[in-house]
């Protein structure tokens, strides 16, 4: 077994998510990079992703793994071959090959994501696709002050979609920053993992933050509720970006 490991970067918009969504004749990320590596391969390839995004949800980073036995061309002209046949809003960055037991997903130590938002009274239509209009004045220092009391490692349950069942809702965060660029504000969260929509209804807590209907220590309270019903809304997807994945 050859391990082949691609680095991906995509527009989310017109896909129903990174996973295969297999009868559903659906377009998804992982179904269009299968069929050009088959096409390149003569066989059907499976990849892993190390991270499955939501539909609407964008990557610079993801990462996926194959089995590239028997693999016709070297690994380093891989980008380039699979961009040529790709559509233009998924791309390539990087193919290495690895050591067998590099598992996309279970060997990241870390993902990064980052959420935009568009704070303007105005709303952009070239910013649309790939940030959230919010026309309300933020405070950006409530805002940092609330995002200290999300590092760490806590039970993040209060900030999973409902109805969402995993083994253990406990994560650490890394880093939680609030980055402002002009009237685009930047929520930017490193952590060992995340919680089915954590991001998205992070930001939209520390929107509510921001705008004053909470206070920064409130982050405190409410991780120990672990209550959704206490967390901020879920923030639309076309505002999220999975940044980068660590090894």
């Amino acid at each position: 077994m050859r391990n082949v490991k691609l680095t991906v970067a995509y527009d989310g918009t017109n896909y129903h998510g990174f996973q295969e969504q297999r009868g559903t004749g659906l377009a998804t990320v992982q179904e269009v990079l299968e069929l050009c590596l088959g096409r390149l391969a003569g066989r059907r390839v499976q990849v892993t992703g190390a991270g499955r995004t939501d539909a609407g949800v964008h990557a610079l980073g993801q990462v996926v793994n194959f089995d590239a036995a028997g693999w016709p061309i070297p690994v380093e002209r891989i980008p380039l071959a699979m961009n040529g046949l790709l559509p233009g809003d998924v791309v390539v960055t990087e193919a290495r090959e690895v050591g067998q037991d590099f598992h996309a997903r279970f060997s990241a130590r870390a993902k990064i994501y980052r959420y935009t938002i568009w704070n303007n009274r105005i709303p952009s239509p070239f910013n649309r696709l790939y940030s959230s209009f919010w026309p309300v004045p933020l405070n950006d220092e409530a805002m940092s002050q609330a995002c200290d009391h999300l590092l760490g490692r806590h039970d993040f349950k209060c900030f999973q979609a409902s109805g969402a069942t995993v083994k253990t809702t406990v994560r650490t965060l890394y880093r939680a920053e609030v980055i402002r660029e002009g009237t685009l504000v930047h929520f930017v969260f490193k952590g060992d993992g995340f919680l089915y929509n954590m991001v998205r209804i992070m930001t939209g807590t520390l929107l509510q933050v921001g705008m004053g209907k909470a206070s920064p220590d409130s982050i405190r309270n409410l991780l120990e509720s672990r209550q959704r019903a206490q967390a901020g809304p879920t923030m639309p997807p076309q505002g999220l970006c999975l940044e980068h994945v660590e090894y």
